[in-house]
């Protein structure tokens, strides 16, 4: 058994592993190299030579436990036709949203626009780098999802919030349509070899109270419910939001992955189930002794824990993979 499905499945506290989000990414020298010569982010993510390139690079440089499939959560919404492009400097830019059309979409036609990506997963599941180590699907959460396809652009550029969530029909409409393809984009993950799924819910802290039990609790919820069902453990990260203990209780996920603006000593004492991440991005930007005096402080508070280190927040662009090496050899050494 994997240090992780050890972890979450035998509540095993000696074991503390590690993975990070957005480990396969841009502070990967070799990373930067495959993106300069493919512009075109989604044709990227669907490249079954160079996806599993990149999942495993982060797995020949340091000791991680898990592998994340280089992808994106944006593609669901490209899987339905709506037009998705990246650009540098901006973020996501997504086209007009016609219901209409995307109530048509068939579902064979959406897991053959996606199908690379599963490819890619059965591509990685092949390789030694992942032996007794687990391999990472993941989808983002309803409501995350239906906010881009509806924003058509990240929330950090301009929200046109009022102006769409006013359209209740609309919203339910899609959240039931979203729901139905996740499910699918999480099945043909596992199929593939994922052996955890991950929802992000990057946009969960933009929601008041009754608008988080209509468009967060419940779908995910489902998901996770789901999830369960196909026999593989399920992490959430709901973003941002102010009570993870409410969260924990209405949508009961194996894991619960947090962010770094909550208290991680309020957490350990709210939250029953396995926690997942905290530590600040930031800190892999400081010098070694501010990092590594952050990163013990998770490692003792969840002691007494079954806990996988993290970040709160994917790693960021301009980290030195030095500190990514320290960082993940200073929580193996942990307790030892």
């Amino acid at each position: 058994m994997s240090p992780i499905q050890q972890c979450i499945k035998n509540k095993d506290l000696k074991v503390k592993p590690i993975w990070i989000m957005r480990q396969a990414g841009r502070y990967l020298p070799e990373f930067r190299k495959i993106r300069e010569k493919n512009s075109n982010f989604i044709e990227l993510c669907l490249n079954k030579k160079l996806v599993p390139e990149i999942t495993l690079q982060p797995l020949k440089r340091f000791d991680f436990d898990a592998a994340i499939i280089f992808s994106d959560i944006l593609m669901v919404p490209y899987g339905l036709n709506q037009d998705v492009r990246f650009e540098k400097g901006y973020g996501p830019k997504l086209g007009e949203l016609n219901l209409d059309l995307i109530e048509k979409v068939e579902i064979e036609y959406f897991e053959k626009r996606l199908s690379p990506i599963y490819q890619s997963i059965e591509e990685v599941k092949k390789n030694n780098l992942v032996l007794n180590k687990d391999l990472i699907g993941f989808i983002g959460a309803p409501w995350t999802v239906l906010f881009y396809m509806l924003n058509k652009k990240s929330p950090k550029k301009e929200i046109n919030f009022n102006k769409f969530l006013n359209d209740e029909i609309m919203v339910k409409k899609l959240i039931t349509i979203l729901e139905k393809f996740l499910k699918i984009h999480i099945k043909k993950q596992v199929d593939s070899g994922s052996t955890i799924i991950q929802i992000f819910d990057s946009w969960a802290g933009l929601l008041n109270n009754k608008q988080l039990e209509e468009l967060v609790y419940e779908p995910t919820k489902r998901l996770v419910d789901y999830t369960k069902s196909l026999g593989v453990p399920v992490i959430c990260f709901p973003r941002g939001i102010k009570d993870y203990k409410i969260f924990e209780k209405e949508t009961k996920p194996d894991v619960l992955n947090i962010d770094y603006m909550v208290d991680p000593n309020q957490i350990s004492r709210d939250i029953s189930c396995v926690i997942q991440g905290g530590l600040d991005p930031k800190f892999l930007l400081m010098e070694k002794t501010d990092m590594k005096k952050e990163a013990i402080k998770y490692l003792k508070i969840f002691e007494e824990k079954p806990y996988i280190f993290n970040l709160g927040h994917g790693v960021l662009p301009e980290t030195n993979p030095e500190m990514v090496d320290y960082l993940v050899k200073l929580v193996k050494e942990y307790g030892k």
